[in-house]
């Protein structure tokens, strides 16, 4: 078939590509582009085509209905006006995202888009355009936040019957994985050809990663991302979870981040380290002059506090996500206490220099959407410096159970959820409202589902 030649026009986007893109594709033919946007979920959809049929200034669209959906795939009838009607939604490449997808057969770049009503305004319910909206917050106050996630998840052997067990993979030894292994160097050796195509599907992508680490459970991994712009590093978190799913597949195996995937085992958060810089100096306005923590940083604890307790649905979204987030523990704090350097508060201090002055959100669990959860976060320290809250006293040791306590069930973090206006307009009502009934909707979908457990232990005894 005869291939239609190059264009000035796509001569020119593509000349505009970052320097890592065009190292990769020194001497190749550029084949595919796929235009993808961040679901409620945060995994990729989108539409694919032919390199030569992508204009940037071209108009893409999906339908607005892709939101209208549980995680099951079931669509969910909500107070919206000609909801079924699923108009279209305008996608707008944001063409600073355009990466290499290094695990496809054909040379693709992968562009995450920008999503826009037919009248050019944002879409309040995109995920993206939440962390937008908060972050022109903070700018338009003269602030940046910046911020640094750690990502956990498990590599585990393919799970092909939902019915059976999560179980850890088969290493380089032949043994499974085994638990509480936490730092050991062998135990990231264990799965070195997985580590080694992670490594080599980020860096054609310009993904960079900090720290990798042998977390507690058996078979499950940490990557640590540098810090910087929220909006990239959600971006990254984005990118990295494809790419972690597709270097297990490459290796015969699966990457999930579920928030709790094998019982006893402990379960997988996305710790957020955050802190602010004035927008023109880019000094840390969480310390003094004198090196000290300062109000700003006392009032984002504050808020934190307040405010992340009526969010929980945006950090922990699945009934799977309760089972990391319990009282017991398991590396998982189920409270909103604060400390310096307490792992059992839901709020952590990291020790550092005072321009190093952060706080770690332990809460958030990797299930998540990264632009939620990140927006979520940064928009109720944003409240507690707004308001001036004052956080609660420092805890001075472990805690195990609070007045602070997190909502035990997906249902009862929804409760705490619904009513909150003032969340609510710093993330945006509309968005608020659908995540709210979809999410409430999984919830009923779940209740009606019969568990192995229950075939187990009540089939034949009661």
């Amino acid at each position: 078939m005869k291939r239609p030649k190059k264009t000035k026009e796509k001569d020119t986007w593509q000349s505009e590509l970052s320097d890592t893109v065009q190292e990769f594709l020194e001497g190749r033919r550029l084949e595919e582009i796929e235009c993808i946007i961040p679901d409620l979920a945060g995994t990729a959809r989108g539409k694919a085509m032919p390199s030569y049929k992508f204009k940037p200034e071209e108009t893409i669209f999906l339908p607005i209905s892709l939101f209208y959906q549980t995680i099951s795939g079931e669509y969910v009838d909500m107070d919206i006006e000609n909801q079924w009607m699923e108009t279209d939604i305008v996608l707008e490449p944001d063409m600073s995202t355009a990466t290499v997808v290094p695990w496809a057969d054909d040379v693709t770049l992968q562009i995450i888009c920008n999503m826009k009503q037919r009248d050019g305004t944002d879409l309040e319910v995109a995920p993206r355009n939440v962390l937008r909206r908060v972050l022109k917050l903070y700018e338009d106050a003269g602030l940046k936040p910046i911020v640094a996630p750690e990502l956990e998840f498990y590599l585990t052997k393919p799970n092909i019957d939902p019915n059976e067990a999560i179980e850890p993979p088969i290493g380089r030894t032949g043994r499974k994985g085994a638990s509480r292994q936490v730092f050991s160097m062998s135990a990231v050796d264990e799965y070195g050809p997985v580590i080694d195509t992670i490594y080599d599907f980020a860096e054609p992508q310009g993904l960079k990663i900090d720290t990798i680490i042998q977390e507690g459970g058996a078979g499950q991994i940490e990557i640590n991302l540098q810090h910087g712009d929220p909006l990239s590093l959600a971006d990254q978190v984005f990118f990295f979870k494809r790419t972690i799913r597709e270097a297990a597949f490459k290796n015969g195996i699966f990457a999930t981040f579920m928030a709790k995937p094998i019982r006893d085992e402990p379960g997988s958060a996305m710790h957020i380290h955050q802190s602010v810089v004035d927008a023109k100096t880019g000094k840390n306005i969480f310390s003094d002059e004198d090196g000290n923590a300062s109000e700003a940083f006392y009032h984002f604890i504050g808020g934190s506090q307040k405010y992340l307790m009526n969010c929980v649905p945006l950090l922990a979204p699945y009934v799977n996500s309760y089972r990391r987030i319990t009282k017991e523990g398991q590396s998982a704090p189920a409270n909103l206490e604060w400390a310096a350097d307490n792992r059992t508060t839901g709020l952590r201090v990291p020790h550092s220099g005072p321009e190093a002055r952060r706080l770690e959100n332990r809460v958030i669990g990797m299930d998540c959407n990264p632009y939620i959860a990140i927006a979520t976060s940064l928009a109720c320290g944003l409240l507690g410096m707004r308001n001036k809250i004052e956080p609660q006293e420092q805890a001075m040791s472990e805690v195990w159970e609070t007045e602070l306590n997190l909502p035990a069930s997906l249902n009862a973090a929804l409760d705490l959820f619904r009513d909150n206006d003032e969340i609510h307009e710093l993330l945006g009502p509309e968005f608020c409202k659908l995540y709210h009934d979809i999410k409430r909707a999984e919830n009923e979908e779940y209740q009606r589902e019969i568990s192995p457990w229950e075939r187990r232990h009540l089939l034949l005894n009661v």
